[in-house]
């Protein structure tokens, strides 16, 4: 008996002692700054394994048994530049990971989750522009557009200072997703040319803007790319108080603006609000033009939430409210032009519930359940002239699949509900309009040492039904698809090719508006007719990612047909006296290219550049309507410590390929410099920043702006900004 127990014992040992050979153990420190101040509560991440933990007080962090391989390390905490490393574990080894993170916008190495997965933005098969928190409070910019103007293929369309959009790649309206946390914010600003998206940048943890095959994750219509704002609260709770407080004070439109949040969590558990208010008088262009009358802008955001965070999954909901009102640029060619405001509303509620390293085929799931009510007003003086209203319940859920071999991959389904309608003295469509939309996609990525491969599909089906029997009911279903490919070339080098066919179903506004539109001063004219859109494109990039050097060079052609656009006519409708443009569609094709560079000169100092171009134009020759033209841009970033200095000199080209009866406009050029200052405790960053733009006050126009013939862009501005974050 004796003997057997002895055996058992011997048996159980050495099964323990070859377990414990054949695993690796991961650890490491998290910190900060020239005096290394350690972080607690920092997430850290075995991206291939998708495990993660958090340091402690000490900011330290373990990861035991972990399998042989080579893995990439992410650490990330809200506020700073994400980091990782790459780590090879061979069996019975111990391997160190320390990280020391930068403030984000003082350091650019990011990790990105737009594609599904987080990686960095040069490991990726899709084009990413990412900006965190703090990047963003250093522009001190108000609307979505101001704050992504500078990023590569990214422009801006507006009317003013307070209600601007991106545009990418010349591509504008529906074929551009806004979303937060993945699923669209719902509002109007898509087709309606005057308006911004209710998105309070202040308080979002980063924006991500994706180009590439990622996009089929989010909308077929999303031809140009897809600006993700993402709140962060769906990563995981944390013990304790975190917060922040922002201010932001600017010049030349009396701008004024504060924001403030806070997350407090407890065991599993974790509460979050927000809020804040933007304010802006009427603006001063440039030269000798004067103040642009009527360009205010106010408004205010608040947001609150709470959630809860087990081991395997978590459920939180949230509920914001957003209020903007602002003014429509004067015609100053008239004697007595009429004041034009337009008050915006939207509230949402969402609800998420997800799932977490599952022991299954599936390991992960989200399913988020979004409900929006949306409207604003178009008022002349004191009259209302037209209540625009959309209400859209959407629905969404992802799985992320088993590894299989080299094969990754998440698949869903996702689909909304939205009636819209235009009621008042001057109507776009003549009574509601109901929309629903459905549809199924599944991202893959094939991975090997020096190659990866993404594929992936979306079909979707819209339905419109006008309660007008007189409008003419329509039905689409299409198919989307894309593969992409990226090669390491040498170390720090890739090269990455896309293509994708894409599908776009008109937007509601192209097939059945019929009116005067007041905030893009138009008389807009659709056609029920439109047939769906088309795109073949192809996307090729050379990347480069040393000590000293980060850049990239973009190549795109695309090729529509049947692509929908707002014409002018030439006529005038008698009696709004507005411009009269028509819906039309044509064989187009889009070609452009992209180029940045950071390069690290000297210890203390980087050279910045920049430059992209895109030609548009029907396939007669004739050139598409509010194309940007081709932008530069060359800076430096002089750093010394916790101080940073940046010069920058724009340069915007003329652009004289214009459609019939749109007018061109002029290049110009604009210098602009930067500072910030960094002031780090134990708990807390406190970060001053000043921005001057237009330092010689130039007067220049917005090509892609509807009304740029009455509204120049803003002239010589400085704006100051203040902000803590407390962790």
């Amino acid at each position: 008996m004796n003997r057997i127990f002895v055996f058992i014992l011997l048996l159980l040992t050495a099964s323990v002692a070859g377990y414990t050979q054949t695993t690796g153990k991961i650890s490491g420190t998290v910190n900060y700054g020239d005096d290394r101040t350690v972080l607690h509560d920092v997430a850290v991440e075995i991206v291939e394994l998708k495990i993660k933990t958090s340091t402690n007080n000490s900011g330290y962090f373990e990861f035991a048994n972990v399998p042989p391989g080579r893995y990439t390390v992410t650490a990330h905490q809200e506020g700073f530049g994400d980091a990782s490393l790459k780590v090879t574990v061979a069996a019975g080894t111990a391997v160190t990971a320390d990280f020391r993170l930068q403030l984000a916008g003082l350091k650019e190495n990011v990790t990105i989750t737009a594609t599904g997965t987080e990686q960095s933005t040069f490991e990726a098969i899709a084009t990413v522009n990412t900006l965190d928190s703090t990047q963003i409070l250093s522009r001190a910019a108000v609307g979505l557009g101001d704050v992504l103007n500078n990023e590569s293929g990214v422009s801006k369309r507006s009317s003013g200072p307070g209600n601007s959009r991106p545009v990418i790649r010349g591509f504008d309206g529906d074929r551009v997703m806004v979303s937060t946390d993945g699923v669209s914010v719902g509002s109007l600003a898509s087709q309606s040319g005057d308006h911004s998206e209710p998105v309070d940048t202040l308080s979002v943890e980063r924006i991500e803007v994706v180009k590439g095959p990622a996009t089929l994750l989010y909308g077929s219509n999303a031809i140009g790319g897809v600006v993700n704002a993402i709140s962060g609260h769906d990563e995981g709770s944390h013990p304790g108080l975190r917060g922040y407080f922002s201010t932001i004070g600017g010049t030349n439109s009396s701008q004024a603006a504060v924001s403030a949040g806070v997350e407090y969590g407890i065991k599993n558990w974790m509460f979050w609000g927000n809020g804040g208010g933007q304010r802006t008088g009427d603006y001063r262009a440039g030269g000798d033009f004067g103040t642009v009358r009527n360009t205010f802008t106010r408004n205010a955001t608040a947001n609150v939430g709470g959630g809860y965070y087990a081991k395997h999954w978590y459920a939180n909901t949230n509920y914001s409210y957003y209020q903007n009102r602002f003014g429509i640029p004067m015609d100053f060619r008239e004697a007595d032009p009429e004041e034009r405001s337009i008050p915006t509303h939207r509230r949402n509620i969402k609800f998420n519930v997800g799932f977490t390293e599952l022991d299954s085929f599936i390991t992960a799931a989200k399913v988020t359940v979004d409900i929006s009510r949306y409207k604003h007003q178009e008022i002349e003086g004191d009259i209302v002239g037209t209540t625009f209203r959309n209400n859209v319940n959407s629905y969404r859920a992802v799985f992320d699949q088993k590894k299989f071999g080299k094969l990754t991959g998440r698949f869903g389904f996702d689909g909304y509900g939205r009636d819209y309608s235009t009621v008042g003295l001057e109507t776009l469509i003549d009574g509601p309009v109901s929309q629903s939309a459905f549809s199924v996609f599944t991202l893959q990525e094939l991975k090997w040492e020096r190659v990866s491969l993404q594929f992936g599909g979306r079909i979707e089906n819209n339905r419109y039904r006008p309660s007008n029997p007189n409008l003419e009911q329509r039905d689409f279903t299409g198919f989307s698809g894309a593969v992409g490919a990226r090669f390491d070339l040498w170390k720090g080098g890739a090269f990455v090719a896309n293509y994708s066919h894409s599908y776009r179903a008109p937007a509601i506004e192209e097939l059945y508006n019929n009116g005067a539109h007041d905030g893009t001063l138009t008389f807009e004219i659709g056609n029920p007719t439109l047939r769906p859109e088309t795109n073949d494109g192809i996307d090729i990039a050379l990347r480069q990612q040393s000590k000293r050097i980060k850049a990239d060079a973009n190549f795109y052609y695309y090729d529509l047909k049947d692509y929908v656009f707002l014409a002018p006519t030439g006529l005038v409708d008698p009696d709004s006296g507005f411009p009269i443009a028509r819906y039309l569609q044509g064989h187009t094709r889009f070609v452009g290219a992209e180029f940045n560079l950071d390069y690290t000169a000297a210890s203390f100092l980087n050279v910045l550049a920049g430059f992209d171009y895109v030609n548009a134009k029907l396939i007669d020759g004739s050139p598409l309507p509010r194309i940007a033209p081709m932008r530069a841009r060359i800076g430096l970033d002089v750093h010394y410590k916790n101080f940073s200095v940046r010069p920058e000199f724009a340069a915007v080209g003329d652009q004289t390929r214009v459609f019939v009866n749109e007018s061109p406009t002029a290049g110009y050029g604009v210098f602009n410099i930067g500072g910030s200052y960094v002031l780090p405790t134990k708990h807390a960053a406190h970060i001053f920043s000043v921005n001057a733009n237009n330092l010689t006050d130039r007067l220049y126009y917005n090509h892609i702006s509807f009304i740029k013939d009455i509204s120049p862009e803003i002239g010589r501005n400085v704006r100051f900004s203040y902000t803590v974050r407390f962790f």
